[in-house]
């Protein structure tokens, strides 16, 4: 096998869908750290503040990796963060609390080169417009037991519950992995892959903010 170009810090099936459009041969080696919040801690500092602590705690059980990723993802609403659910009671009660309403969804990832040390961070916030739906079919989505290990209990790709309406943000966000913000990253380190159209057809989504986070713009 080639030697890996990275190495992904996360077990996320999603995340690993989403960094093969690069082509590359990448790794997989998940971090485990502790993902309680901090008092007061903000949705953004969270989520950057995590991918950060999963890349150190990967390149601590083995610095040979020539550059590691790793990513975190929440859902916020009204201020509190919704990770992943717990029991299907639960993910039921947020499915319920986001139906017909916006929130957002708050990607941070990690780049770091266990050789140098060097280390990027990067942030995407997107907003999210949820559809209302009904209490039957939320029932039937938490019955295929697929909520249980998303942030927010959904998977915005998801055919048969299609839970967003409207969406005009960042796809690969919600799924985990913001890759035009990965691709800006990436440069830093001299690797290119053309991200964002691969993540386009990939998607079947044509993406309004691509080109403003490609220029180095925050957007929702």
């Amino acid at each position: 096998m080639p030697n890996p170009v990275l190495v992904l810090a996360s077990n996320s099936p999603r995340r690993r869908e989403l960094l093969a459009l690069t082509g590359w041969t990448f790794e997989v080696r998940p971090a485990e750290v502790d993902e309680s919040p901090r008092p007061g801690e903000p949705p953004a500092d969270y989520v950057l503040r995590l991918a950060e602590s999963k890349a150190r705690a990967c390149k601590a059980k083995d610095g040979s990796a020539p550059l590691i990723l790793a990513a975190d993802t929440i859902v916020t609403l009204d201020g509190r963060l919704l990770g992943k659910p717990a029991t299907p009671a639960e993910a039921a009660g947020m499915l319920r609390q986001l139906r017909g309403r916006s929130h957002q969804v708050c990607s941070g990832l990690a780049l770091l080169r266990p050789s140098d040390g060097i280390l990027r961070t990067d942030l995407c916030v997107t907003d999210v417009p949820m559809r209302a739906y009904t209490d039957r079919e939320i029932e039937a989505y938490v019955a295929s037991d697929d909520p249980l290990d998303k942030a927010g209990a959904y998977a915005i790709q998801h055919t048969g519950f299609h839970p967003v309406e409207r969406f005009s943000g960042c796809f690969a966000s919600v799924m985990g992995l913001p890759l035009c913000h990965l691709q800006r990253s990436l440069q830093k380190f001299a690797l290119q892959a053309d991200l964002p159209a691969r993540c386009q057809a990939h998607l079947e989504y044509a993406c309004p903010v691509s080109a403003a986070i490609l220029g180095g713009q925050a957007v929702h």
